[in-house]
């Protein structure tokens, strides 16, 4: 990410990360964690941050990151602009905090941690309001890690009861489903934590909208933004993740 003056899931991203992944693996560096599941959540996140959408079959012929890199900006279809996506990120979040929760624009800096202005008691709905004014979710809000994984916990243990007493395991997974959603629906962790992590993320999840113009791109950028997106879905080392890393 740069920073210059201031600190639906479809059908064809299924098939496609069927076959991305089936022998994926990278040079010098095998990719053990690879599952057809996160490629799919992967590519989906992709169309919806640059507002594009891979046919079926369209990356069979991907072979290495960097072409997946370059068939990403290709299919990208606006006027190239060499300017910071996250700076204009973090101004815009900026500017909605300042106007939806009446704080001062110079006391809003990237190092600002996001508990200080969003107060626990009503955090949940300040979130909605500033994402009412941004139009689109930052999903930074999440239940306490006690809580979630004591709920995963009883729906991997509701699995496999299902092999003994389905009653009890179709109870289980019920009550943790919906357990689970509860949490996150009212979860009030804020993950992210400080303003520059927000905008980082804000312009990896929703780049065009995060733009001063949203008809224009930094094609450079991309590349920084998919190997940030692939390194932490896949837990890569980054200096692994070149362009010759091989996909198949």
């Amino acid at each position: 990410m740069c920073w210059q003056t201031v600190e639906q899931q479809s059908i064809p991203a299924l098939a496609i990360a069927s076959a991305v992944t089936r022998n994926a693996k990278m040079t010098d560096y095998l990719l053990n964690n690879t599952d057809p599941e996160d490629m799919e959540d992967f590519l989906v996140k992709v169309e919806k941050s640059f507002d594009i959408k891979f046919a079926h079959a369209e990356l069979l012929n991907v072979t290495t990151f960097g072409e997946l890199c370059d068939h990403v900006s290709n299919k990208i279809k606006l006027e190239n602009s060499e300017d910071c996506t996250t700076q204009q990120a973090f101004y815009k979040l900026r500017q909605s905090i300042s106007t939806v929760l009446s704080f001062n624009l110079n006391d809003l800096t990237t190092k600002t941690l996001i508990v200080q202005i969003l107060p626990r008691p009503n955090r949940i709905s300040k979130v909605k309001e500033l994402e009412k004014h941004l139009e689109f979710k930052l999903g930074i809000l999440r239940p306490k890690h006690l809580i979630s994984g004591s709920l995963i916990f009883v729906l991997l243990a509701s699995i496999i009861g299902l092999f003994f007493n389905w009653k009890i395991g179709i109870s289980g997974l019920s009550i943790s489903l919906i357990g689970l959603w509860l949490a996150y629906k009212f979860g009030k962790e804020v993950d992210p934590t400080t303003l520059r992590q927000i905008a980082e993320k804000m312009t990896r999840e929703n780049y065009l909208k995060s733009r001063r113009n949203s008809k224009t791109f930094n094609k450079r950028e991309v590349e920084i933004i998919l190997t940030d997106w692939f390194s932490d879905l896949f837990d890569l080392e980054k200096s692994k993740l070149t362009r010759d890393a091989k996909l198949v």
